[in-house]
């Protein structure tokens, strides 16, 4: 299925407009939802809308919105009221600043939305504006969702990459953090230069996509099981040592990989999970078999 946009309006940057798209950059549908049921029946529990002054259940056409200005005192604001913001942001990108596209803490990235053009006439002025903004990044604001963003626009590929950014306000200090007092400013040569040894042999070119979600994946294993009614036996988890003389685990730490390295190389296979069959083998068994 296509993406669909969730937002229309321009890109600006000072007296260019480009008519954009906004997409999700991320999916949620790989991810596992329950739901809640009543133990006894394994019936779905229901989420009823409770006025304890009238006492009944209130239906979605007699509610509104409400602000609390005083303690048990509201003000009604409607759908016409929110539309009356007028503010640029709900129409227009407008990138007011550029910087380099490093400068960006990570700590200040929220999610992540792909443009596009919209339509064919702004194509052309969408791909200047692109290669224009190599290694930089544009940074203004959009209203989405009923509020405003901050953000910082990349080019990526064909098309550019939108971050919604946290305000500084929102980000706490690191040195907030009470533990942290406890660390030294200060290493020992020795260690550091094991710590860097150990380091380096994990050094490796970066693909994310090669990283899995080891637990949804889990989780969807011990579903198909018990569907199957197959019952599922949970491996042990080692808890990890503690480690008392730092220069003795980097030193093992070398060795381990030195060995992992000059083992041939040959085919493994993965075991998913042991199970003890009651009834038909579910399919995660099947393929796990046939691997």
């Amino acid at each position: 299925m296509p993406a669909r946009p969730t937002w229309k309006g321009f890109l600006k940057v000072s007296l260019v407009n480009i008519p954009v798209k906004v997409f999700p950059a991320t999916e949620s549908a790989a991810t596992l939802s329950f739901n809640q049921l009543h133990a006894e029946c394994q019936t779905r529990i229901q989420q009823k809308r409770w006025c304890p002054k009238c006492g009944r259940e209130v239906p979605n056409t007699e509610l509104v919105k409400g602000y609390e200005f005083e303690k048990g005192r509201y003000v009604i604001v409607t759908d016409e009221d929110i539309q009356k913001v007028r503010v640029e942001s709900t129409r227009v990108i407008n990138l007011v600043q550029f910087a380099d596209d490093t400068d960006i803490d990570p700590i200040y990235v929220d999610r992540a939305y792909y443009l596009a053009p919209d339509g064919p006439m702004a194509a052309e002025a969408f791909a200047v504006m692109r290669d224009g903004m190599a290694g930089k990044a544009g940074i203004g604001k959009v209203a989405l969702y009923g509020r405003e963003y901050l953000v910082a626009v990349k080019p990526q590929k064909k098309g550019l990459v939108m971050y919604t950014l946290h305000h500084g306000a929102e980000i706490r200090s690191i040195d907030q953090i009470e533990e942290l007092s406890s660390v030294p400013t200060k290493v020992r040569p020795e260690e550091m230069k094991l710590a860097k040894q150990v380091i380096a042999t994990f050094d490796a070119e970066l693909n994310l996509k090669d990283y899995k979600d080891e637990y949804t994946e889990g989780l969807r294993t011990i579903i198909d099981a018990k569907i199957a009614g197959e019952e599922i036996f949970a491996p042990e988890v080692q808890e990890p040592p503690r480690v008392v003389d730092l220069m003795a685990a980097l030193r093992r730490s070398l060795d381990a990989v030195s060995k992992e390295k000059k083992k041939p190389a040959k085919a493994t296979i993965a075991v998913a999970r042991k199970t003890k069959v009651k009834g038909q083998k579910s399919n995660a068994v099947r393929k796990a078999a046939a691997g």
